[in-house]
């Protein structure tokens, strides 16, 4: 599995939970917003992950222009924390590209891929 890691704020430190996480039969890497946007819909990657204050805006806005939105998801914004039950439906709904604020970034990353491992 490849994961682009996008979005606005704290790229290494997700790329570090997502390999974390992911263990050995994840693959990530780290791009600008709109190179890893591409590399979605060109499918050199399987899904993209990204953070900004909002969870949704810097975070996803490359995605959701280039893929459509209903190919992202938000999993989580200020005040409002990641639910696994959300990540994990988000996951079986099609969504390949996913926004969360840079503050829950463990618990999204925790959760998003153990519902992508159970894919």
């Amino acid at each position: 599995m490849k994961i682009v890691v996008g979005g606005q704020v704290e790229k290494k430190e997700i790329e570090s939970l997502v390999k974390k996480y992911g263990g050995a039969e994840v693959n990530v890497v780290v791009k600008a917003d709109l190179e890893a946007a591409m590399m979605l819909k060109t499918g050199d990657a399987d899904y993209y992950v990204g953070a900004c204050h909002t969870g949704g805006g810097g975070a996803l806005a490359m995605a959701i222009a280039l893929l459509g939105k209903p190919a992202c998801a938000t999993i989580s914004m200020p005040g409002k924390t990641p639910v696994k039950e959300n990540v994990q439906s988000a996951v079986e709904q099609g969504a390949r590209a996913f926004g969360f604020t840079g503050d829950h970034k463990e618990k999204a990353i925790e959760y998003l891929m153990a519902a992508l491992k159970k894919r």
